[in-house]
């Protein structure tokens, strides 16, 4: 067995020992969600939720990683941890994890399996038939398929007995690529913890630590970028529409990119000599991961999602308008779900506002555009951005659908096989 797996959360032959089965076998079902890891993100956030909401309902929670900076928040909401290898693409760790998974599920009476991501879902596809159990995916993301290998190994997240997607441009895509997979889709939006985000939630010394992160003496506007520092999320365009802003001769927001590299240093050091470049050095601040949202989008004037590629749900633009913070994205991929703008509403349903992706003289006036914006208006729109969100995007309604879901396939599942 790996060394790894005596890391936090025990390993794999620490929970299976005979006195640990006995104190945590009961009746209540046993979920079990599969992830690579628990570090940061939009999948990894919303296995915590879902673990939480498993345990407040009764049930028990089991999750199975490489562990991160999560696990600390998923332990203590009442859920277990693993930490086995699921990370890995190699074709011989994905069969031994299966085998893992399997002994964990029967030693452990697993009701269920919810997979996360490609790599582990293999492993959980082959444990869940090899026990006979009914198998949950997420697609969480838009997995590229540059060839008919490619697709195959992505199909691993259409072959659950039941298939969430997380908009109805994900579900659209799936079922454009897997056509056997159609009756078993489901849409579940991404949900968000909108009480957490409320600004008036945010203490003063939260919002004043956050301050200083960013390096923000409250004297201009803060503009907000919330994603990890990868080509596509847009760090790019976003500096190059600061550089048009002072073409212009425009007062600059203070623009912060809030996010890790996650060993992109190549990208991250590209990013400063565009900065230096423009000579916006005073402008622009990379200040590495953000643990306390709620705190960044109370201390900024606007948030910015400029990614370059389709996002399959889009959690900051939700989070932004939740928080009364306006927002810009880029008009592409599941947006339309979650930012309402013209020409799909009228100009009085605007929630935030929509550029071409990549371009950076659009969202340097749209930039322009929300700064401008009188105290009235800004009151105004967010109020219908909240209400937006309010309707569509919660934790709990994410979190009530996805149980549903488990209820609805523990219920039927077949005897388990030997």
């Amino acid at each position: 067995m790996p060394a790894g797996l005596a890391q936090t959360g025990g390993g794999l032959k620490a929970l299976l020992r005979p006195e640990t089965l006995l104190a945590t076998r009961s009746h209540s079902p046993l979920v079990l969600q599969v992830i690579p890891d628990l570090e940061t993100g939009g999948a990894e956030r919303t296995t915590v939720d879902v673990a939480a909401a498993i345990v407040a309902r009764g049930w028990r929670a089991l999750v199975v990683s490489e562990g991160g900076r999560l696990v600390q928040e998923l332990e203590a909401c009442g859920a277990e941890h693993i930490v086995l290898p699921v990370a890995s693409k190699n074709p011989l760790t994905i069969l031994a994890n299966a085998w893992r998974l399997r002994r964990l599920a029967r030693v452990r009476g697993v009701a269920l399996i919810h997979a996360r991501s490609r790599a582990p879902a293999w492993s959980a596809l082959l444990a869940a038939r090899w026990a006979g159990l009914p198998l949950v995916t997420t697609y969480h993301g838009i997995y590229k398929q540059t060839n008919a290998l490619k697709a195959w190994y992505n199909s691993v997240m259409a072959r659950g007995d039941l298939v969430i997607a997380n908009s109805r441009y994900t579900a659209y895509l799936i079922s454009a690529r897997n056509a056997f997979a159609r009756d078993r889709l489901v849409v579940i939006h991404r949900g968000s913890d909108l009480r957490a985000l409320d600004p008036v939630a945010v203490t003063p010394q939260r919002r004043a630590g956050m301050a200083e992160q960013f390096g923000s003496a409250g004297d201009r506007p803060v503009l907000l970028q919330l994603a990890r520092l990868t080509g596509w999320k847009g760090q790019r365009v976003v500096v190059a529409a600061m550089a048009e802003l002072k073409r212009r001769g425009a007062a600059l927001p203070l623009a912060i990119l809030a996010g890790d590299d996650q060993g992109r240093e190549g990208y991250r050091a590209e990013l400063l000599r565009a900065i230096a470049d423009h000579g916006l050095e005073d402008d622009i601040r990379l200040v590495g991961h953000c643990a306390d949202v709620p705190a960044a989008l109370a201390v900024s004037t606007l948030s910015v999602v400029a990614s370059t590629e389709p996002e399959a749900f889009g959690r900051a633009a939700v989070e932004a308008q939740a928080a009364g913070v306006p927002v810009i994205v880029s008009d592409l991929g599941a947006v339309p779900e979650t930012v309402l703008a013209p020409p799909e509403v009228t100009e009085a349903e605007r929630t935030g506002w929509r550029v071409p992706p990549g371009d950076a003289k659009a969202l340097a006036d749209a930039i322009e555009t929300v700064l401008a914006l009188t105290p009235e208006a800004r009151a105004d729109l967010n109020a219908r951005a909240a209400r937006h969100v309010a309707a569509h995007f919660t934790v709990e309604a994410m979190c009530a659908a996805t149980l549903e879901t488990y209820a609805r396939l523990i219920n039927h599942a077949p005897a388990k096989r030997s």
